[in-house]
């Protein structure tokens, strides 16, 4: 099997688990060197390292909350330091806190904002420099089927998952010229801790395939976004793995 990221670096934020998880052993085993960024789970970030170490691959995680700027600096900066380059960025980091609008606080809209989408922005801005320098760099942001059609009691995650979507569009336009491409991933109901606690039944019912998407077929596709030569002509668009909740 060719691994067409051989030489390269891959950073994945919140890969300590989940979809994050699966992107950064996907990315290992396409020959990439992978920075698994993690907020707080730094035992489930050293099991992911091990994993791809036990593959031939080469991982490191780092510490970094990505809705702080001078936190995602720092991440950068050790990346470089160890790697001396960015190749390929995976804006995975997310958070829910779901309520209804009218109970919603203030603190609980904004913390999602912060991270699911302020983090994209952050990491982006910061890991467009390098990629420019460089000329080329493919980055694929995490959104939601949540961000195209809504979902009652996540008003700050769809309000998030969406503006990620603007983002990703508006960003690809800009580093085109570069040769660096930018989309996005919305993944609907995968099996994670974020869906854990979830009435199934209902939600089974939404998707024409009758299942929850397991966490390996979304980075599928996020594999062949960053690694395919394939992929070098795709920029600005959304790929759903959904089940078929959304059909366009």
């Amino acid at each position: 099997m060719a691994q067409n990221l051989q030489g390269k670096v891959a950073l994945v934020t919140g890969a300590s688990r989940g979809i994050g998880r699966a992107t950064a052993l996907a990315l290992a085993s396409e020959g990439a060197a992978v920075v698994v960024n993690y907020a707080s789970s730094s035992s489930a970030a050293t099991e992911v390292v091990a994993e791809i170490e036990a593959i031939g691959g080469s991982a490191v995680a780092f510490k970094a909350n990505v809705a702080n700027s001078d936190e995602v600096d720092q991440l950068i900066a050790a990346t470089m330091e160890k790697f001396g380059r960015i190749d390929v960025l995976v804006n995975n980091a997310g958070i829910t806190r779901d309520t209804l609008l009218l109970r919603m606080k203030l603190e609980d809209w904004q913390a999602v904002i912060d991270l699911n989408l302020t983090g994209v922005f952050l990491c982006t801005r910061a890991v467009s420099k390098i990629m420019l320098k460089q000329k080329s760099g493919r980055i694929i942001n995490i959104t939601s089927v949540a961000g195209q059609m809504g979902n009652a009691g996540q008003s700050n995650y769809s309000a998030s998952k969406a503006g990620v979507i603007g983002f990703t569009k508006t960003v690809a336009r800009e580093l085109a010229p570069r040769a660096i491409t930018v989309n996005a991933v919305a993944p609907g109901f995968i099996a994670t801790d974020m869906t854990d606690g979830l009435k199934a039944e209902g939600i089974l019912q939404m998707i024409p395939l009758a299942r929850y998407g397991q966490p390996e077929e979304v980075a599928g596709m996020i594999q062949f976004l960053a690694s395919s030569p394939a992929a070098a002509y795709i920029t600005g668009q959304v790929f759903n793995v959904d089940g078929g909740m959304v059909m366009a």
